[in-house]
């Protein structure tokens, strides 16, 4: 069954000018997320979507597909995630190439690897579901959160505050990397995340959001820790 690796690329990031080919130990964060693409053997197309001619050329400089220019409408602040990527697929089919499996990885994820994906896929295949994506457990159980009203601390879910932290269950959030699809039934629904979808866990030290300067420090120490820990295997 064909598959399709769309990483999407623009180039108007806000918060951290030029993100997606920002030097990221040294080498553009988009090529840690192409270069894990290409070695796990999962893709028959490895494309980046962008409408930025230095991100479409540092791209296929890493060796992924650039074979259009995303459109000016899935390249505004606003455009989701699912749009881009209906866009992608559905030029794709009408130049006659359609695809079973689709995984959806973003450029600045450079702490994903192989085994994950692979893992995902697998998950995907046998599990029945339309989707698959990573997840991190929140470090604290969110039931016992607190919010500020009227500049005083309050629980947020008071029947939890005396709750033993063992006895609340654990709850995810997406860890921002990559989700694998049903290209069929996304298209079908156009939503990635249904009633029928799946999860792969990760540990707080293979997943990082990079939205500062400070979370980018953080992405690199985590990457050199992991780095270490594979090599002193």
């Amino acid at each position: 069954m064909p598959t399709i690796c769309i990483i999407p690329a623009r180039g108007g990031s806000k918060r951290i000018p030029r993100k997606n080919i920002r030097a990221f130990l040294g080498t553009p964060i988009i090529a840690y997320s192409i270069r894990a693409a290409q070695e796990s053997g999962l893709f028959d197309e490895v494309m980046v979507s962008t409408d930025d001619a230095e991100i479409a050329q540092m791209a296929q400089f890493y060796g992924a597909s650039v074979p259009f220019v995303r459109s000016a409408d899935a390249a505004t602040d606003h455009a989701t995630t699912a749009a881009v990527l209906t866009e992608v697929l559905t030029t794709y089919a009408h130049h006659g190439h359609t695809f079973d499996r689709a995984c959806c990885l973003y450029a600045t994820a450079p702490l994903v690897t192989t085994e994950r994906l692979r893992e995902a896929f697998g998950k995907l295949e046998t599990g029945g579901f339309d989707t698959v994506f990573p997840v991190v457990r929140y470090g604290f159980p969110v039931q016992r959160a607190v919010t500020f009203q009227q500049d005083r601390l309050t629980w947020l879910q008071p029947e939890h505050a005396l709750t033993r932290s063992q006895d609340l269950q654990p709850v995810f959030h997406d860890a921002g990397q990559f989700y694998f699809f049903n290209v069929p039934r996304f298209l079908e629904n156009g939503q990635l995340i249904t009633a029928n979808t799946g999860g792969v866990e990760l540990s707080e030290l293979e997943a990082q959001d990079i939205d500062t300067p400070a979370d980018w420090d953080l992405a690199e120490l985590k990457y050199r820790l992991l780095w270490q820990q594979r090599t002193s295997k």
